[in-house]
């Protein structure tokens, strides 16, 4: 019987030499994570009416031909606009084996921009879901929702993981990790997950979070530390310990709780429950192994929240549970973990915004 859990770093060097991955151009080696593989946006683009999925029997191009509104060249750099929906072909295509299945999820900046992007693929039925021994391309889906942008060829959106079987810790399973391995500082909330919440009560100052401006410039993708963030974001302040959610608005706020991702698991940020409250906590959502340990600098490193509110104002406490860590089983450890020994934007953070920004201090 095959090992249950997500393939690491390791793993998808061998699938990419057996042709399980294959790309356009040559797989490089900042694609691959200690335990997901970037992928990169082609050279086109379709705007499109509505977002949609192929369904089964179905090919994206066959569904692109009825929504299809123009296409892009994004070879000299293309904007997409705010508001709009937009279907890119990726570099990658799959041809997967039996018993490996794959889900992918928005990169961490991807997230932090408010740019909602969902890999879908032939004959599917879920966004960011592969199903097992699937083989064929790969398209992203991108709706900028607060920032438009410019983007271009190879930029990287989106990633992706890979993982045999049933991989996710039980409540029990999870318990035992937290109790072994510290996960969070004091008791933890274990549902379905670790619990984790919102921090309105900074250990210095009143800046708890950030709001995106309604009307703002374009944002280039490829600039990192280049935009003043006060151009983009108002800052959010509370001296009470709540603040008031608008409907429509995005905000980056950030957990109570300092996060630790073992070597030997991997972790996906996860909504808590739809009766909590108007609003939604899960944009970009993987955690890489190694994320917050101490021996790859971590420390314990705060989950960042990319939160939306819905179609009510909506009070916020501080303290008050948000999401849950669900936490898998890796395959393999990962010869690299984040923060060790690669560039990791986002080891031992706080409240950040994306790395496009620049930061006081």
């Amino acid at each position: 019987m095959t090992k249950r859990g997500v393939l690491p770093s390791q793993e998808l060097r061998d699938m990419i030499a057996r042709g399980e991955i294959t790309a356009q151009t040559e797989i490089e080696d900042a694609q691959i994570q200690p335990a997901s593989l970037d992928l990169r946006l082609g050279a086109r683009a379709w705007r499109v009416r509505a977002s949609f999925l192929a369904g089964k029997g179905n090919r994206v191009a066959d569904r692109l031909s009825l929504f299809e509104m123009h296409q892009m060249d994004l070879t000299q750099g293309a904007v997409l606009e705010k508001g709009c929906v937009y279907v890119v072909p990726l570099m990658e295509s799959l041809a997967l084996p039996t018993g490996i299945q794959a889900v992918a999820n928005a990169k961490s900046s991807t997230g932090r921009l408010d740019l909602l992007t969902r890999v879908i693929t032939d004959d599917g039925t879920e966004f960011d879901r592969v199903a097992e021994g699937y083989s064929g391309p790969l398209y992203a889906e991108i709706c900028p929702r607060s920032f438009s942008v410019l983007v271009r060829p190879g930029m990287r959106l989106n990633q992706i993981r890979f993982r045999a079987g049933h991989a996710v810790l039980d409540d029990v399973e999870l318990t035992a990790l937290h109790h072994a391995q510290t996960l969070v500082p004091g008791t933890p909330v274990i549902s379905q997950g670790l619990g984790f919440s919102v921090d309105l009560r900074p250990d210095s100052g009143t800046l708890v979070g950030y709001r995106a401006k309604p009307h703002t410039g374009v944002i280039d993708l490829d600039r990192i530390g280049a935009y003043d963030p006060r151009d983009f974001w108002e800052e959010l302040h509370a001296d009470a310990g709540r603040i008031i959610l608008d409907p429509g608005a995005f905000y980056i706020l950030v957990s109570r709780e300092a996060v630790h991702i073992p070597p030997d698991y991997a972790a996906e940020m996860a909504p808590f429950l739809a009766m909590v409250g108007e609003f939604r906590v899960h944009y970009a959502g993987f955690f890489d192994p190694g994320f917050g340990h101490d021996a790859a600098g971590g420390t314990g490193s705060r989950g960042v929240l990319e939160v939306r509110c819905h179609e009510a104002p909506f009070v916020l406490e501080h303290g008050q549970i948000v999401g849950r860590l669900v936490y898998e089983h890796m395959r393999t450890r990962p010869t690299r973990l984040y923060g060790a020994d690669m560039a990791s934007n986002y080891q031992g953070q706080g409240l950040k915004l994306a790395k496009h920004f620049r930061m006081a201090g």
